[in-house]
């Protein structure tokens, strides 16, 4: 059973650290490490198919470095290793997040035709100039070649979301160093930079965005992934997204298991849709928010054709653009109606706004049943930091949860914390002790509840001041914004109060499981038996027609 404990991890920060590390800025840039020296790569795309030839930019203030490169799943396999690679420090453009770094290509290596599809991790290691190792870490898929693959998954990683998180150079889609004072986030973001420390590789103590521990009463919030981050030297970020904190999770869990799974960006179902046909069952895992409106098509039209599509995630909330063939990502967010110029287009709904927005008219829950807005934030800083760990369960009769043992109300993957730390939902009424989408909640037609458990949009104590709040009540403004007009008090209160769902439903000749809560991963890491089980069913189901 996951461990709960009853007081705040200490790092060793003062009060004005702590406070630094949750509402300062702090990023990764070239020169950062200073005296002892440093590496830093990225390469010239996400996925590649095999055969291809992949393009290592590097910068180094070591002549020579020794390049590694293994595939990282339910074991790690190393596939290539080259020793006296040379190398030179690149000149880095000051706006590198939004224009990309501009390095030229340091090294080219083939992928082989036998190396399967999955998550292939780069460590590049020199010397630094204290005579002690330096290194860094990237990563590159190799996606399946076309075809039919009866009896495989296909497990999408949630690329969009990278993509806005990484903190490389200073921006990314939620602060930034652009703008006018240089202190706005960024609407565009470059995918030709290096991942931010922590996306690639993390330690095992690292800790996740929900608390770990029984909150002491009348406690001021704290945020324990951040204070680690700042203590050890690794992106704010880096409990939010990447392949380290969420994708691989699934991708180990599901290769110990006995799976077969490919494994694809999400930059594939963008320009190339048709790599979903060749498969029975889709899987998508972690965090994984920011989509483009071509990315909905074709998992709408695969799950249409009859495709089944698996969803054990949260927060699925921002439509994006991709441009210049895929290298930069577009989202202006909560700046959109004001900056993004496609707003006041002829056709504003490829706005880079939220699915629900007026002007985009696409609810996110047509494609995966729950949406974000109804959803979102529980089990960390002051939203429902003592909430339940697991999803309250109103239908354990459903054939997702056979063999689980589970009863109407007990709680599935509390053990593991599968629930947190933003969730999807839908607005919902209760009628004879069972939930049901409420009128005009969006809902797929024959959606299911299975199960339901409450989050908020905002911090929210008498206890808490307002100084001390990360999350605050900034996005309950914005929803109430978006779904009733204004963004009055009257209007937060009725959006502030959210949850996570876990829901079922068919589509055309295909079906949709959506278990919305970006920790469900982390239950199948700790080895919760129920949220196994109930993953195993789904994949099982899927993968047999």
């Amino acid at each position: 059973m996951h461990t709960i404990g009853n007081d705040f991890p200490d790092f060793g920060l003062t009060l004005e650290e702590r406070r630094t590390a949750v509402l300062g800025h702090y990023y990764e840039y070239p020169g950062m490490d200073g005296g002892r020296g440093e590496i830093w790569c990225y390469t010239d795309a996400y996925a590649y198919p095999p055969g291809a030839t992949v393009r290592l930019h590097v910068s180094s203030t070591a002549p020579t470095y020794r390049l590694d490169i293994l595939r990282d799943g339910a074991a790690e396999t190393a596939v290539l290793t080259r020793e006296g690679l040379s190398a030179a420090w690149q000149d880095t453009p000051d706006q590198c997040s939004v224009s990309g770094c501009g390095w030229q290509a340091s090294c080219e290596f083939r992928i082989a035709e036998d190396w399967p599809s999955g998550a292939y991790r780069i460590t590049l290691t020199a010397q630094g100039r204290d005579g002690r190792p330096i290194r860094c870490h990237h990563l590159f898929i190799v996606r399946p070649a076309p075809g039919a693959k009866p009896g495989r998954i296909l497990q999408v990683a949630a690329t969009g979301t990278w993509t806005a998180y990484n903190t490389w150079g200073g921006s990314n889609h939620y602060q930034g160093i652009t703008g006018p004072k240089r202190n706005q986030y960024a609407p565009r973001v470059s995918i030709e930079r290096p991942f931010c420390r922590g996306f690639v590789v993390l330690p095992h103590e690292a800790p996740r965005v929900p608390l770990e521990i029984v909150t002491p009463p009348a406690a001021a919030p704290r945020y324990p992934h951040m204070e680690w981050a700042y203590a050890n030297g690794y992106s704010k970020k880096y409990a939010s997204s990447g392949w380290a904190s969420y994708d691989s999770l699934f991708f180990r869990w599901a290769e110990r298991s006995g799976y077969a799974v490919d494994l694809a960006s999400q930059h594939e179902l963008h320009f190339t849709p048709e790599i979903l046909d060749g498969y029975d069952c889709v899987v998508f895992v972690g965090h994984d928010e920011y989509w483009s409106w071509e990315m909905r098509d074709a998992v709408d039209g695969y799950v249409e054709r009859g495709g089944r599509a698996a969803r054990f995630a949260g927060n699925f909330m921002w439509q994006t653009r991709l441009e210049d063939e895929g290298r930069k990502q577009v989202c202006y967010k909560y700046r959109a109606r004001a900056e993004d110029p496609v707003y006041r287009s002829a056709d504003p709904r490829r706005t880079s706004g939220c699915w629900e927005a007026r002007e985009t008219s696409r609810p996110a829950a047509q494609t995966f049943g729950l949406n974000a807005l109804r959803g979102l934030y529980v089990g960390w800083g002051g939203c429902a930091p003592r909430g339940v760990r697991g999803f309250p369960v109103y239908r354990p009769e459903h054939w997702a949860f056979s063999g689980t043992g589970v009863y109407y109300g007990d709680l599935l993957g509390a053990d593991g914390h599968a629930f947190g730390y933003e969730v999807d939902g839908l607005d919902y009424v209760i009628r004879g002790g069972l939930p049901e989408p409420a009128e005009g909640a969006g809902a797929p037609e024959g959606l299911e509840i299975l199960a339901l458990g409450v989050s908020s949009l905002k911090e929210e104590s008498a206890d808490i001041p307002a100084d001390d709040q990360f999350l605050s009540d900034a996005d309950a403004k914005f929803v109430a914004g978006t779904l009733i007009g204004n963004d009055g008090e009257e209007a937060v209160d009725a959006i502030k109060r959210g949850c996570g769902m876990i829901v079922n439903f068919p589509r055309g000749k295909g079906e949709v499981f959506h278990a919305g809560s970006c920790e469900w991963v982390a239950a199948l890491k700790r080895g919760d038996a129920m949220v196994e089980r109930v993953t195993a069913n789904v994949l099982d189901r899927y993968l047999t027609r």
